[in-house]
């Protein structure tokens, strides 16, 4: 197995920014940079909201079911 290098923070993020600009160009790689993301819902509200939508009987089915 070969040794990962990892560059430079500074190097990477010009990297990418070049790479963005060539193939989507000035405007939408700006546009790109600035969006806002997503902000993560706390993993256990996350887990929560899972279970709530959850069926019981279906998600059991599914991993303990027959295959074939």
């Amino acid at each position: 197995m070969s040794e990962s290098i990892y560059v430079k923070e500074e190097e990477l993020l010009k990297k990418a920014i070049s790479i963005l600009t060539d193939k989507l160009g000035p405007v939408e790689t700006s546009r790109f940079l600035s969006m806002q993301r997503a902000k993560r819902i706390e993993s256990v509200k996350r887990h929560r909201r899972w279970q709530k939508e959850l069926d019981g009987k279906q998600f059991l089915k599914e991993i303990f079911g027959r295959k074939g």
